[in-house]
């Protein structure tokens, strides 16, 4: 089977796994962003299937695939939420340690090691796909995009995260977080593959979905905290797109 999978951009993962529910750890920015990130997410499937987020459990009756989960940080705020919660990465070692925070914290979720495409080929289909920080890491984007769309029902909705690529980005995602605060290991990710807002929202059309929100999600270095914003997508933001 055809495949997006970079063996390189798993092994870097892999290497990391046992720290994933560390907060002070090598996901430390993961951690910190987490909340900024859930902001978006949630308000975001909120709108789109008329759920009221105030209700216990808004999301029930929902099943969402979180792509790229690692060892779960946000399948596990999704699955409380009362999604019908998929996981999937294709770094095997994640999975253990996912699976063992979501008993611990007595969440049903259904870890997988899997493919994106492996999925899509087996006709799974989801009324949520969050595929967050993941593109920038797979061979083919435009591929990868794809067999996230052919995950959709119709009507369903895919938010992706990713970093532009600019001066900027390089700056901080790559000289201040792996060289400087040494967040991350040197290498964990390579600043070409970092994909502009407007090349993202084109590769979403192409790949069969309706692009219909992107917002910045901006880090503050005097709070130490992250907010979204409407105009600053120079590092990283997020976008929503839905399968008509």
């Amino acid at each position: 089977m055809e495949t997006t999978v970079d063996p390189a951009e798993v092994a870097k993962f892999e290497a990391m796994a046992a720290e994933w529910w560390d907060p002070n750890g090598k996901f430390r920015p993961l951690h910190q962003m987490n909340p900024c990130r859930l902001s978006y997410i949630t308000a975001q499937i909120a709108a789109e299937f008329d759920r009221d987020l105030t209700a216990p459990q808004p999301f029930r009756g929902l099943r969402l695939l979180d792509i790229g989960c690692g060892g779960g940080l946000l399948s596990e705020p999704m699955a409380r939420l009362g999604a019908e919660v998929v996981g999937a990465d294709a770094a095997e070692r994640n999975l253990p340690v996912a699976r063992l925070h979501a008993e611990q914290s007595g969440l049903t979720i259904d870890y997988r090691h899997t493919t994106a495409e492996a999925l899509a080929a087996a006709g799974e289909a989801f009324d949520v796909v969050l595929n967050m920080e993941v593109v920038e890491h797979v061979a083919d984007p435009l591929a990868y995009l794809t067999a996230c769309r052919d995950l959709l029902k119709p009507g369903g909705l895919m938010v992706c995260s990713t970093l532009n690529r600019n001066a900027k980005s390089f700056a901080m995602a790559i000289v201040g977080a792996e060289w400087v605060l040494r967040w991350l290991p040197k290498g964990t990710h390579v600043w070409q593959k970092f994909i502009t807002p407007e090349e993202l929202y084109d590769l979403i059309r192409r790949a069969g979905l309706d692009p219909v929100d992107r917002k910045g999600m901006v880090f503050n270095p005097l709070a130490w905290t992250w907010s979204l914003s409407d105009r600053d997508l120079s590092v990283n933001y997020v976008t929503t797109s839905i399968r008509r």
